[in-house]
C-alpha cells in the first residue's frame, strides 16, 4: 500500500488530461473546418462548454480559488510570483479566445461569410494555447510551489478542491470528450 499523501495539484494534472484530450479532438475539428469551409456548429458548441465549464471554472477556479489564493498569503520568488500572475493572464486570455469564437460562430450561422476565417483562427489559437499553459503549469509551477504548504495545509487545500469538485460532474464531461473522439475518426485520435 502506498502511504504517501495526495497531493492537492494532483486533481489538477489529471484534469489537464482531459483537457489535453479535448483539445486533440479541436485540431481535428479545425482541420476538418479548413478542408470543407464548413465548421462543425455541433462541436463549436460542446468545445465552448467544455472550456467554459471544465477547463475555466471547475479547473481554473480550483486553480486561482484554491491553490493560487493560498500561494498569495506565502513568500513567493519573484520568479513563482511572476509566474502566477502570467497563470491568471493566461486564464483571462483563455475565456477572452473563447467568447470570440462563440461571437464568430454566431456570425457564422447568421450568414456571415469571414466568421469561418475567424472560427478557425479561435480553434488554432486555443489549440496552441493550451498546451503550453498547461505545460508551464505542470512541468515549472505545481510541484515546486508546493514547498511553500505544511502537509496540513495541502491537506486542507485538498479537501476544498474535493468540495469544490461535488458541484461539478467528472464523468459527463469524461464521456463528452469521448463522444467527440470517436466522431473524429477512428485513427484520427492518438491513443484510440
Amino acid at each position: 500500500m502506498n502511504d504517501r499523501p495526495f497531493l492537492p495539484v494532483a486533481p489538477l494534472m489529471i484534469e489537464h488530461r482531459l483537457i489535453e484530450r479535448m483539445i486533440e479532438v479541436m485540431r481535428q475539428k479545425t482541420k476538418q473546418a479548413e478542408e470543407t469551409s464548413i465548421p462543425d456548429v455541433r462541436f463549436i458548441d460542446a468545445a465552448v462548454d467544455f472550456i467554459r465549464t471544465y477547463a475555466d471554472r471547475l479547473h481554473h477556479g480550483k486553480e486561482e480559488g484554491i491553490l493560487f489564493r493560498d500561494l498569495t498569503t506565502k513568500p513567493l520568488s519573484e520568479e513563482h510570483r511572476r509566474t502566477m500572475d502570467e497563470l491568471v493572464a493566461e486564464h483571462a486570455f483563455g475565456r477572452e479566445t473563447t467568447t470570440r469564437l462563440v461571437e464568430a460562430k454566431s456570425r457564422y450561422v447568421e450568414g456571415e461569410a469571414g466568421a469561418l476565417t475567424e472560427i478557425i483562427d479561435c480553434f488554432f489559437t486555443l489549440t496552441d494555447f493550451y498546451p503550453k499553459h498547461i505545460e508551464k503549469e505542470d512541468r515549472h509551477f505545481f510541484l515546486p510551489v508546493l514547498g511553500h504548504f505544511s502537509r496540513e495545509e495541502q491537506d486542507r487545500m485538498l479537501a476544498e478542491e474535493r468540495e469544490f469538485d461535488r458541484r461539478f460532474v467528472h464523468g459527463h464531461y469524461g464521456n463528452v470528450v469521448k463522444g467527440w473522439e470517436k466522431d473524429a475518426g477512428p485513427g484520427e485520435v492518438p491513443g484510440l
